[in-house]
Order: C-alpha cells, then structure tokens, then sequence
C-alpha cells in the first residue's frame, strides 16, 4: 500500500456552520483552499476539532463531499471516524471510501472503557472492512480517558496490513517515540497531534503532525516541517517557538472553541462552534488570543 504523500502537515480541518448548524458550504470551501495555500500536505475531515461529535452522518457525507470537491487532487483528504459503535464506524469508512477519500482516522472509542482485546477488535473490524484504504489510528487520551498502548499499536501495525499509522495527541513524547521506534522496521507512519511538539516529534523520526493551529496560521505551522526537512534545524526550532505561544493560548476556551475563536480573529470568519459550545466572551481570554493573533491578521 502506497502511502508516500501521507507526511507533513495535515490540518484538521474545522467545520463551519451557519445558523441552523448546517456546514456552510461557502466558507468550508474558502477554508480549503486557504489552507493549501498555506502549504497543508493534507487535510483531515472531522478531527476533534472539527466538531464530530455534532455532525449527522448525512452531513459528514456532504461536507466530504465538498471538501474532496474544493481540494481538486491537490492534498489528500482523510476522514475522521469518532463514533463508539464499530458497525457505525465500519458504515462511515465505507462511506469515506465510496467518496473517495484517501485514508481513515478512527479515535479510540470515547466514554468506554474497552480493554486490549476489545480495542483490537475495533480497530481491526472497521480495517478489514475497506482492506484497500489506509487506516490511521488516532490516540487522544485526553478526550477518551484513556490512550491506546505501544503494545497494541504494534500488534495492529504488522497484523493489519492497512492500518499503516497512528496520530499521537497524547502529549507524552515518550510514547509517541515507542511508536516509532516499535514501528521503524516498516512502513508505519507516526504523526504528532500536539502542536507544540512538532519539531520534538520530528526529532524523534515522525513523519509529520496533525496541527490544528494550520487552520489559521498554516504558512507557520508548515515552516516547522519544511524547515527541519531541508536541514534548517534552527529556523524549524525557532518556527516552533514562534508557533508555541498560539497553541497554548487556545487552552484558556472551553474545548474545542479556541480553534474557532482564533481562526475569527485571524480574520477567516468561520462562525460559531456547535452547541452547546459557545464562542469566548470578551475578557481576558480573548484579550490573550488576540494578542498572540496581532502578528497574523489575514
């Protein structure tokens, strides 16, 4: 399985909605190419940050739709798959596959507790389901409660021919660097999902990350993989320092609504998250965002 363009940054691409929740075509497809423009290698459909939990799976269709529409073959597309049952996980990847899009992420099932059979039996069911597309696992202990082991990611990564990678948004480098150096042998990708653990995740031989903050500064994001590749190992440090002040800000809003709350300021005007999120209130988190945000007004 050829999986030579999944690298670099791929950006989690968030969800705009309009009044009645509904994506909001319009701006999804300005979305998309702002992106790329700012140099995105991918884009991923649906990730924590695009608000999946919130989105009907008529309209996970639709918005795929649109975004594999928009990209017009220049960056994949993967679908983000976070559902608990796997036969609806199975259902959204075959759909993901009839689309079109190039690879799966599938989350870890959120608000159970499943042990090691239990998770492998997941993963592996909804795999085998679309043999011929590549599976990335996704690991957010944070949001799960729990992460998915160097164990099981290895047993997974030489049983199942498909799955071929991990996103790691765990936080823990040690971990993150089990995964690479139990998969090294073979063709495994490992990405980081922290945003400020980009050029560490490098270091340790990822093949790239999945940033939200490329939502709305993807050009700085981007600088950290294109530089450390070419060997400016400096500049891709001092990217990341650049980049580091606003990723953390975005901690201080309830989660997710620092992505949207940035990406407003940005000047990108992508609307509310879903409820019952709602955007930050004026005050001192939004005086912190805009304040970090002033360098990078569109």
């Amino acid at each position: 399985m050829n999986t030579d363009k999944m690298k670099g940054i791929i950006v989690p691409i968030l969800t705009p909605i309009d009044d009645e929740e509904h994506i909001d075509e319009t701006v999804l497809r300005k979305q998309i190419d702002f992106v790329i423009l700012g140099g995105v290698q991918g884009v991923l459909a649906y990730g924590s940050n695009g608000e999946f939990y919130a989105v009907e799976e008529e309209e996970l269709e639709r918005g795929l739709t649109i975004m594999l529409e928009q990209t017009r073959g220049r960056a994949p597309v993967y679908m983000g798959i976070g559902a608990v049952n796997t036969n609806k996980c199975i259902r959204i990847a075959k759909m993901a596959q009839k689309a079109g899009a190039a690879g799966i992420s599938v989350l870890q099932p959120m608000f159970l507790a499943p042990n090691y059979t239990e998770q492998h039996t997941h993963f592996k069911a909804i795999a085998d389901a679309v043999p011929e597309m590549p599976t990335l696992l996704y690991n957010n202990p944070a949001r799960t409660g729990y992460t998915i082991s160097a164990d099981l990611v290895e047993d997974l990564a030489r049983g199942v021919d498909n799955i071929v990678g991990i996103k790691d948004s765990s936080g823990d480098m040690t971990l993150t660097a089990e995964y690479i150096r139990r998969t090294r042998d073979i063709d495994f990708k490992v990405f980081g999902g922290k945003d400020t653990l980009i050029y560490g995740a490098l270091a340790h031989g990822a093949s790239g990350c999945v940033a939200t903050t490329a939502n709305f500064v993807p050009w700085l994001v981007c600088s950290i993989y294109d530089r450390y590749v070419t060997g400016d190992i400096t500049g891709a440090l001092q990217a990341q320092y650049d980049l580091d002040p606003i990723r953390l800000v975005m901690d201080k809003a309830s989660f997710p609504v620092g992505t949207k709350d940035l990406a407003n300021i940005a000047g990108l005007k992508v609307g509310k998250p879903y409820l019952p999120n709602l955007p930050t209130s004026e005050g001192s988190v939004l005086d912190a965002m805009r304040k970090v945000m002033a360098p990078y007004i569109i």
